[in-house]
């Protein structure tokens, strides 16, 4: 019975791990000095809109966001040589990495098969 708790626990709350990783992460982005920590917030500000819809997908895109920042922050990168003219096309090409699990994968997908069944073409 008492092994059984853990999984209740998790099945309730979600994947303790996934958790964990992410307070990890939160702390690692605070270790980043301002103008770093302001551009990482943002970009994940627009990640957790479009990235994976698991917990474990979304928490390993961020970890390697944050090696990103912190590399860049060590080696003295200036913010628009790491994200470039465009935050939103940096941050589109970071997601494409990480295209499991993305719910307009699943829409993008969904749609081209009801087009396909209307038009009696079912693959």
């Amino acid at each position: 019975m008492t092994m059984a708790l853990p999984k209740f626990i998790e099945t309730v709350v979600g994947d303790l791990g996934d958790k964990r990783r992410w307070r990890q992460y939160k702390e690692r982005t605070k270790q980043l000095p301002a103008n770093y920590r302001a551009a990482i917030d943002a970009v994940e500000r627009y990640l957790m809109l479009f990235g994976p819809g698991d917990g474990d997908g979304t928490v390993s895109m961020l970890e390697d966001l944050a090696d990103l920042f912190e590399q860049s922050a060590a080696d003295g990168t200036p913010i628009r040589e790491v994200v470039g003219e465009d935050p939103v096309e940096f941050a589109e090409a970071f997601l494409r990495n990480y295209r499991a699990g993305r719910w307009i994968n699943r829409e993008r997908e969904r749609l081209t098969d009801a087009i396909d069944r209307a038009a009696g073409e079912d693959r």
